[in-house]
């Protein structure tokens, strides 16, 4: 198959088709991780996006029934440079092509993705449409145009119902925007009895379950486009020991009356170098996000704890007074380093208090 990419200011990309044919349109986004990429594409706060893998060789060891950090593949669509039907792994069960056409998700292959990812550095994250069936320039143009963006991203990836994962330890819950299932895991490795909820789960709802923390987890899109989260948190402040990753790390500024911001291209990957103040250290960090924390919204009620080491922008914040407290990026690594895994023990130690 032949395959496209176009971009909103007129570019175009001519390649190869892969995964399933059909033609998808989302916000185009950039990922510099050099393994991992079915974790990637599992992640739910991928949603609504067509993802640029920046590493030339893409689907070398397969893919298998372990490292899928959800039951689907949320985003849109996948680009590569090079996509290898060979793997060789021992753990290898198919190839990235077969779970593209598996889980309905377009793939392009044979773009030269440096010049893409040069493109969206300089000028932003922009609207993409990418092809692998036989369309014309103008048919392309009026997907672009006549396809409005998903606003509320929940709806489809998070959890319809309570579900219960019975632990020893303490019990928490833990509000889903997007829950990659490592986020799950690290809980579970420490005995927590687990709930996990919808979105739109009420405080009232909260309360009745009696928990001794509760979790925001990460999750795609705009964080000020859940109101209802946002809501729901700041009822609970105050009530129960709380830790926000990444998209809960921003509806938890929201919530306390901070501000957040889109980025110019947002953090992508499994190297992203980050400062613990406290510590006084830094971390090779996860990251998955294109929304940041203003800082001078947030010093009224918030420390913060953990900067970026690039850009300087907020990675962390804790309340100054209440048990409560966030990171932007993601400890739970999948893919990428588990270093900053401490966390999971600290938000453990707050709900011992």
């Amino acid at each position: 198959m032949n395959g496209l990419l176009y971009l909103e200011d007129g570019t175009f990309y001519e390649g190869n088709g892969f995964g399933k044919a059909g033609t998808a349109v989302g916000e185009l986004v950039f990922n510099t991780s050099i393994t991992g990429y079915q974790e990637i594409l599992t992640d739910p706060s991928y949603a609504g996006q067509i993802i640029t893998l920046t590493y030339p060789l893409i689907g070398n060891y397969g893919v298998n029934k372990f490292e899928d950090e959800s039951d689907k593949i949320y985003a849109k669509g996948l680009i590569v440079k090079s996509i290898s039907n060979n793997p060789s792994n021992y753990l290898s069960e198919d190839t990235v092509d077969y779970m593209l056409k598996k889980m309905g998700t377009v793939g392009v292959c044979g773009l030269d993705t440096r010049s893409i990812t040069k493109k969206v550095r300089s000028g932003g994250a922009m609207k993409c449409v990418i092809t692998n069936e036989e369309l014309s320039e103008n048919e392309l143009k009026e997907y672009l145009c006549n396809t409005e963006a998903d606003s509320n991203y929940m709806e489809e990836v998070s959890t319809k119902k309570l579900i219960h994962i019975s632990g020893s330890g303490h019990k928490v819950a833990l509000l889903d925007f997007g829950v990659k299932l490592d986020i799950i895991n690290n809980l579970k490795k420490r005995n927590c009895d687990i709930t996990i909820l919808p979105y739109n789960t009420s405080y009232d709802d909260i309360v009745k379950l009696n928990p001794e923390g509760v979790l925001l987890s990460n999750g795609p899109g705009d964080p000020k486009s859940v109101k209802c989260g946002i809501n729901t948190i700041k009822n609970i402040l105050g009530k129960y020991p709380v830790f926000g990753i990444c998209l809960g790390h921003q509806m938890l500024a929201l919530a306390i009356g901070g501000n957040t911001y889109k980025m110019k291209y947002g953090h992508r990957g499994g190297n992203h170098g980050v400062y613990d103040i406290e510590k006084d250290r830094a971390y090779i960090t996860s990251q998955n996000h294109g929304y940041a924390v203003d800082p001078e919204s947030v010093k009224k009620d918030m420390i913060i704890t953990h900067v970026n080491l690039n850009d300087n922008t907020v990675e962390g914040m804790k309340h100054k007074i209440l048990p409560v407290f966030s990171v932007q990026f993601h400890p739970e690594g999948a893919p990428g380093p588990e270093d900053s895994a401490y966390l999971f023990d600290n938000f453990i130690k707050i709900m011992e208090c």
